[in-house]
């Protein structure tokens, strides 16, 4: 991995994930260590850089929804038990441009979980006083994937 993209994590955060290889190669992305972050501040943040731009400048919108995806995931962590989870849906608002140089950062709750493992979250992405993007999507819980033995006939 390039190791000239990587940033410190701002004060009260950690790595989001070092075992997600796709959210460490875009972000790093971190968490608030004790997902309890202070006022203005969100559950998840990563510092946009350069490398997250479109051609006219702004962080692309395809970096936003990848790091919306992975809020969804965080703001239901606590639910899931020990479980994985895939994305069945998601929604996404765009509402302003984000520029490089800005600490991005997601929040959101737990709208409603079901004895079937799906749940429902909404959230919004910010920096500052800007909202970003507004998303809201339904995750379904899944039992860990067992090593395979083999190829799935």
């Amino acid at each position: 991995m390039d190791k000239t993209c990587r940033v410190p994590p701002p004060e009260g955060y950690q790595q989001w994930s070092a075992q997600d290889r796709f959210e460490d190669r875009n972000g790093p992305i971190f968490i608030h260590s004790t997902q309890n972050p202070p006022a203005g501040r969100g559950l998840l943040t990563f510092l946009a850089q350069q490398r997250h731009c479109n051609g006219g400048g702004a962080v692309h919108g395809g970096m936003l929804m990848t790091f919306a995806d992975s809020a969804l995931f965080a703001i239901a962590r606590r639910a899931f038990e020990g479980d994985h989870g895939v994305t069945v849906t998601m929604n996404n608002e765009f509402v302003a441009a984000a520029w490089p140089g800005e600490w991005i950062d997601a929040e959101g709750e737990l709208v409603r979980k079901t004895k079937t493992g799906l749940m429902f979250v909404r959230g919004r992405l910010f920096s500052g006083e800007k909202t970003i993007l507004l998303f809201s999507g339904v995750i379904k819980r899944i039992k860990p994937r067992a090593a395979a033995a083999g190829p799935a006939s």
